[in-house]
C-alpha cells in the first residue's frame, strides 16, 4: 500500500497513520473487553459479599464503571479516526500499471485512419463553427442564461445527441445490460463510498441545504444500487447502464477546452457498471473496454486506447484504460471513454457484499464510459465533416435519425 500511495504521487504517511490508529483500535478494544468482563464478575461476587467485603467491591465496581466509560470512548474514538483515515486511502494500484502523471501513459493500441483534409483541399473547420453552421450549438445563449462552460443543443443537435444515447443504448441491451435511468442528486455517503469526495470532491457539486450532491456520473448511483445489500452469487455478473445528467465544477481547469463543448459544466451520458466476484473483475475489465472499442468503431472514428498512468487514475480505479479520439482541429487525441476496475474498493466502502456457499465476502465493480454525449458530438462533427460544413452521419446512427445520412447547413 505504500509502493500504491506512491506511485499514485499521494500521502505515504497516510498508511503509518492508519497501521497506528487501527492498532490503538484493537488495543482499546480488548482493554474494553477486559473491564467489562472484570465488571461483570464483580457484580457476581457483590451479590455474594457482606459488610466490608461488600462496602469495597462496591468502590471497585464504581471504579470500574468509570474505567468501562473511559475504555469505551477511547475506542469510539479510535475506531472512528481508523475509519476517517481508511477513507482518505485510495484503492491499491494494479501492479502493471505505468507509473507517473498524466502524460506517463502507455498506448496499446489504435484503431481508424486520421483524414488527411490537406489531400481533400480543404482546412477543418471546429466543432463549434460547424454546431453554428447546423444550427446545432449556441454557446452564447449557454453563458447568457447559464455562465461560462454552459450551451444550448438546438435543433439537429438536440436530434443528435437522443440518437447516440439510443444507439448507446442499444448496443449496452444487446450486450445484456439492464439500462437505468438514475437520479443526478445522491446522499453524501453514496458519494464517499464510491470515492468522490476524496481528490475529486473540489469537482463536485454540494447542496448545503438538502446535504445533496449533483452527481458528477451515473457510475454514483450505480455503485450505490445496492448499497448494504447482500448479492447471490449465482445472479453475478450483473451489469446496468445508466443514463444520467452528469456535472462537473471543472475546477483547476481554468483555460482549458474553453471553446465549444468539450469541458463543459453539465452534460449527459450513458454509463456502463458491472458487478463481479473478484477474481473475474479483470476479464470484465477487458470486456468493458471491447464495448467501447466496438461504440467508437460503430461511429467511424479514429481513436487509440491508452493504460493510464498511476498517477491519473482517480481515487477508486485500481486499472483503468482511456479511449481518445482524433480530433482534427486540435492535432490530437483526447479522452472520449474510460473504464476502470474498482476491485473490492467501492463495495467495501458501501458494504456491498456477495454470499457464495454461506460465505459472504466482497465484490468487485467497475465501469465504462459508453458515450459521453458532447465529446462524442465534438469528435463525430469533425471527423465526418465536409467542405461545404455538411457533416456526415455515421451508418450507426441513421436509423436513429429518420434515415438522414447527411447534416445539412442551416446558415452561411
Amino acid at each position: 500500500m505504500r509502493a500504491s500511495q506512491r506511485a499514485r504521487g499521494e500521502d505515504v504517511a497516510l498508511v503509518d497513520a492508519l497501521l497506528s490508529a487501527d492498532e490503538r483500535r484493537r488495543s482499546s478494544g480488548v482493554r474494553f473487553d477486559e473491564l467489562r468482563a472484570e465488571q461483570k464478575s464483580l457484580g457476581k461476587l457483590i451479590g455474594r459479599a457482606t459488610g466490608d467485603e461488600k462496602s469495597e467491591l462496591l468502590k471497585r465496581a464504581e471504579q470500574l464503571k468509570a474505567d468501562v466509560k473511559a475504555a469505551d470512548a477511547e475506542r469510539d474514538a479510535a475506531d472512528t479516526e481508523t475509519q476517517e483515515l481508511l477513507l482518505k486511502l485510495s484503492n491499491l494500484v494494479h501492479p502493471d500499471v505505468p507509473v507517473g502523471g498524466e502524460e506517463d501513459f502507455v498506448t496499446l493500441e489504435t484503431h481508424g485512419t486520421v483524414r488527411d483534409f490537406s489531400a481533400e483541399g480543404f482546412e477543418p473547420k471546429d466543432h463549434l463553427e460547424l454546431g453554428q453552421l447546423l444550427g446545432a450549438i449556441d454557446v452564447e445563449r449557454g453563458a447568457k442564461v447559464s455562465g461560462s462552460r454552459f450551451y444550448f443543443l438546438t435543433g439537429v443537435g438536440a436530434l443528435l445527441e437522443l440518437a447516440l444515447v439510443n444507439a448507446a443504448m442499444a448496443q449496452a441491451t444487446a450486450a445484456g445490460f439492464t439500462p437505468m435511468l438514475t437520479p443526478a442528486l445522491v446522499r453524501p455517503q453514496s458519494m464517499a463510498g464510491t470515492g468522490f469526495l476524496g481528490q475529486a470532491a473540489q469537482d463536485v457539486y454540494h447542496l448545503d441545504k438538502d446535504d445533496l450532491y449533483l452527481v458528477g456520473t451515473s457510475e454514483v448511483a450505480l455503485a450505490a444500487y445496492h448499497m448494504d445489500e447482500i448479492l447471490d452469487a449465482g445472479k453475478l455478473p450483473l451489469r446496468y447502464a445508466g443514463f444520467s445528467p452528469c456535472f462537473r465544477r471543472e475546477a483547476g481547469s481554468h483555460g482549458k477546452d474553453t471553446r465549444g463543448i468539450f469541458r463543459v459544466h453539465q452534460f449527459d451520458k450513458v454509463e456502463m457498471f458491472s458487478y463481479v466476484a473478484p477474481e473475474e473483475s479483470q476479464e470484465e475489465h477487458r470486456r468493458l473496454l471491447e464495448w467501447e472499442k466496438q461504440w467508437l468503431t460503430s461511429l467511424e472514428l479514429p481513436f487509440r486506447v491508452i493504460d493510464v498512468a498511476s498517477g491519473d487514475l482517480g481515487s477508486s480505479a485500481a486499472r483503468k484504460y482511456d479511449c481518445e479520439a482524433w480530433i482534427p482541429t486540435q492535432g490530437k487525441y483526447r479522452e472520449l471513454t474510460s473504464t476502470s476496475d474498482c476491485t473490492e474498493y467501492q463495495s467495501r466502502r458501501l458494504q456491498i457484499r456477495v454470499r457464495e456457499d454461506k460465505k459472504v465476502r466482497p465484490l468487485a465493480t467497475l465501469n465504462g464510459t459508453l458515450c459521453a454525449v458532447p465529446r462524442t458530438i465534438v469528435a463525430i462533427l469533425e471527423n465526418h465533416q465536409q467542405p461545404d460544413g455538411s457533416v456526415r452521419v455515421p451508418e450507426v446512427l441513421r436509423p436513429y435519425l429518420g434515415g438522414r445520412e447527411i447534416l445539412e447547413p442551416v446558415a452561411k
